[in-house]
């Protein structure tokens, strides 16, 4: 007998904020997924299950409580924020330096 891979469990924690690191700050899946580790295959999934079942896409002890929800909308608050940051600063210097 050969030796047995053991497999590797994620957390459903891992699992969203993987795939929020795709859907919401705009990185390649491909990225992603090699810097964490994981095959593409499985962020791809991943992402499937959160866009095909939303708030129960992984059943279980990772359903989402207050304070998860309340963490994810300030992480995504801040996201837009530092977003409009970048442009506002990018903004700023594009009319210092017009000439007039």
């Amino acid at each position: 007998m050969g030796t047995q891979r053991k497999r590797k469990v994620y957390s459903n924690e891992f699992k969203t904020s993987a795939v929020m690191m795709v859907t919401e700050q705009g990185r390649r899946l491909s990225e992603v997924a090699r810097e964490l580790g994981i095959s593409e295959q499985m962020l791809h999934n991943w992402k499937r299950t959160i866009k095909e079942k939303e708030e129960g896409a992984f059943p279980g002890n990772g359903k989402m409580g207050p304070h998860e929800a309340e963490l994810k909308a300030l992480k995504k608050e801040i996201a837009r924020l530092t977003e409009e940051r970048d442009i506002l600063k990018k903004a700023a210097k594009f009319f210092m330096n017009e000439p007039g």
